[in-house]
């Protein structure tokens, strides 16, 4: 069912940048909204472009900076290496962009494109779906003095993602939301992973130690045959346990407890409840774009552009740490970096 962006009658005009397997996933977005008119794909393979385009009722394209004076903004989702180019060209022509994480492959490249962002007056945002997942809003409302943080995201391997490391496929997500939720700096970070299926990292375990005393323990496999994608956390009045497939949320709490003794033994009961939290569920990539439209629309009229360069580049920071800890064998370091650490990353 189509939807509406935005109250503003104005409609927008969009571009997606790679019609592989995610640029699929925004174009299908895309076609929800009746007020954005998809105004073009572009895509390095030339047939793939025309089929796609075809689908869409849009046009084909071979090079990304045909789509400039043609969109208002635009989806990247080629490779991680060509995030910069793209991204850049883009923005300098004062097209507001949605680029999928990680946003560069350094952190330099990514502090530029929010440098040439901040010049040209375009929005930049990184595709860090997961903040919009429903159960991920709800959670910011839950969490407030974590205790131990448990994460999990598991699943098979697939050959597309095979130049990116697993903590750069999967584990940028996980870092983003535990970094989010935690309002102090981390300052010790324990990192071991090991290749199974590829020639880049694929199992990661990384433990994240806060100057508040938080804990956090994050897992990612993309060698496993069950996809498991939860976040469980520990905190003094609840645990809480969050899926993110299924955007569900369950709070348990402590009820009651008692010990029993007599001659034999001593026995103990605890008795606990379980809340199930109501969470709007949509589809987590739709709401972003929605995001990026609403910000766009509030640059077209004057409003300014807010970015979140802090958020996107800690994150960033951080998954970059971790692939040089596993990639030189060095599972534990104190964790110092000069980026400022907010609370609760928007």
């Amino acid at each position: 069912m189509a939807v509406r962006a935005s109250a503003d009658d104005r409609k927008l005009r969009a571009g997606v940048v790679g019609a592989g397997h995610m640029g699929q996933y925004h174009l299908l977005a895309y076609a929800e909204f009746w007020d954005i008119e998809l105004a073009g794909v572009v895509d390095t393979d030339r047939e793939r472009a025309a089929q796609v385009a075809a689908y869409y009722d849009t046009r084909a394209l071979m090079d990304h900076r045909d789509l400039i004076g043609v969109v208002d903004f635009a989806s990247v989702a080629v490779p991680t290496e060509q995030h910069f180019k793209v991204a850049a060209d883009l923005l300098e022509a004062g097209v507001s962009v949605l680029v999928e994480k990680p946003i560069a492959p350094t952190v330099e490249e990514a502090r530029e494109l929010f440098a040439i962002a901040r010049r040209s007056g375009a929005v930049l945002h990184v595709g860090h779906v997961e903040r919009f997942n429903g159960a991920v809003q709800e959670l910011r409302k839950i969490v407030e003095r974590p205790i131990l943080i448990e994460s999990r995201r598991l699943g098979p391997f697939t050959p597309r993602v095979q130049k990116d490391s697993v903590v750069m496929d999967l584990m940028i997500h996980d870092l983003d939301i535990v970094l989010g939720l935690v309002d102090s700096p981390p300052r010790r970070l324990t990192a071991m992973g090991s290749s199974v299926v590829s020639a880049a990292t694929d199992i990661a375990n990384v433990q994240i130690g806060f100057e508040s005393g938080t804990i956090a323990l994050i897992t990612a496999s993309r060698a496993t045959e069950e996809k498991i994608r939860t976040l469980a956390i520990t905190q003094p009045d609840a645990y809480v346990v969050l899926d993110y497939a299924e955007q569900d949320i369950q709070i348990h709490r402590r009820a009651a407890q008692e010990y029993t003794l007599n001659r034999e033994s001593i026995r103990y009961r605890r008795a606990s409840f379980v809340e199930h939290v109501q969470v709007h569920k949509d589809n987590p990539l739709k709401l972003e774009i929605l995001h990026l439209v609403r910000a766009v629309r509030r640059a077209r009229a004057g409003e300014g552009v807010v970015l979140a360069e802090t958020e996107d580049l800690r994150s960033l920071a951080m998954a970059l740490e971790i692939e040089r800890m596993i990639r030189d064998g060095r599972c534990e370091a104190a964790y110092s970096n000069h980026l400022p650490w907010s609370a609760r990353s928007a």
